[in-house]
């Protein structure tokens, strides 16, 4: 089944110096979407994602079947972080990632860039580029201004959608603010006052970290013009959102206010709204989503989950991903989870075996394919 990973993340960089670069806790910690310490007498380990690692990766780092988090983890101690990574990312058998670069360290520890992640894995990559990150580099700068936050920002996201050759930008909106905004473009006078009050903001507090709602919708316009596909966080994740605020639904007036415009909206994860993207993805002719991270985290659950979105979502709208971060571990878990489950749908479903597979590989790569490409 050929799987094209349309939104993922780099993995720490294998250490030669040290037989593993991660403590047991730094590694336990990229278990959970949590960036809090678990409470005394819990470990992340103990969740649907901690079982699928050591049943899914065990075998592959010679830990064997059913090894416990302590006999994995000496498992890929003895191997080293770079053939435990190589044999994991390989075993995953990705045809291609789309790898965003928005963040850069995992648990304190860089990530691999780009060209040394598709080295490692012997999968090729591309890159979607992080609207907010790009923003606030730009908008940071010693010659930033408030009348000029606007062109300022715009530029620096056409040049490095340009000087990546992106295949895609992604939003963090609902991070920073939510998915509950005016679909308006916002005026150049409104972008200016609002990146006045930012600036301002930002002086005060120390922190230039970008969370005006009319910055952030500034930010996604300029990216409809682009014309690239945008990628927008949506459901669960870290703390850092508030849950309720993510649903996608939410972005229903601004779905409408792009469609004249064509331009390719990408919901990603959705969970636990995956019945809202998916009725997004019918109802639009530019919506697709996706349930990556989803599969990933709800363990023997993952199947009825993406039986649930292909109850409304058209099988030519869904995405394959795994959201991975940090881990190699994760991409290998992703494409398990997705492979096993659609298999379970296919059967279910009473498909005949030519079906079952076209079904599969449109959701696997083809419309990755089609729509990025």
């Amino acid at each position: 089944m050929h799987l094209i990973d349309h939104h993922t993340h780099s993995i720490v960089a294998p250490d030669p110096l040290t037989p593993h670069p991660l403590t047991p806790e730094a590694f336990a910690s990229l278990l959970t979407e949590s960036d809090r310490p678990p409470p005394p007498g819990t470990t992340p380990w103990d969740s649907a994602l901690g079982l699928a690692v050591l049943r899914t990766c065990g075998p592959v780092l010679d830990a064997g079947r059913h090894p416990t988090p302590d006999t994995y983890l000496a498992a890929r101690a003895s191997l080293g972080p770079t053939e435990s990574a190589r044999r994991l990312l390989h075993a995953a058998a990705l045809d291609s990632c789309f790898i965003d670069t928005g963040l850069q360290t995992a648990a304190g520890s860089p990530l691999l860039d780009l060209p040394a992640f598709a080295a490692l894995s012997g999968t090729p990559v591309r890159e979607v580029v992080r609207l907010e990150h790009v923003a606030q580099q730009a908008a940071t700068a010693a010659t930033s201004t408030a009348a000029h936050w606007g062109e300022t920002t715009r530029t620096a996201i056409a040049e490095a959608v340009r000087a990546a050759d992106a295949i895609a930008v992604k939003s963090v909106l609902a991070y920073r603010h939510g998915l509950d905004i005016d679909p308006a473009r916002p005026a150049p006078a409104e972008v200016a006052h609002a990146a006045g009050e930012h600036l301002a903001e930002s002086a005060r507090s120390g922190n230039p970290r970008l969370t005006h709602p009319t910055l952030l919708r500034h930010l996604l316009w300029t990216a409809v013009d682009l014309g690239l596909p945008i990628q927008i966080h949506t459901g669960f994740g870290d703390p850092d959102l508030t849950l309720h605020r993510s649903d996608p639904s939410l972005l229903t007036d601004f779905i409408r206010a792009v469609e004249p415009h064509g331009t390719p909206l990408v919901l990603l994860h959705c969970y636990p709204y995956h019945r809202q993207a998916a009725w997004l993805a019918q109802a639009f002719p530019h919506v697709y989503c996706d349930v990556g991270l989803t599969l990933s985290y709800t363990g023997p659950a993952a199947p009825r989950l993406l039986a649930e979105t292909l109850e409304l979502a058209p099988f030519g709208k869904v995405l394959f991903s795994t959201d991975a971060y940090g881990l190699p571990e994760l991409h290998l878990v992703g494409a398990g989870a997705f492979r096993d489950a659609i298999t379970n749908w296919t059967r279910d479903a009473g498909l005949r075996p030519a079906e079952a597979a076209r079904i599969a590989g449109l959701i696997g790569a083809d419309n990755a394919t089609r729509l990025y490409t």
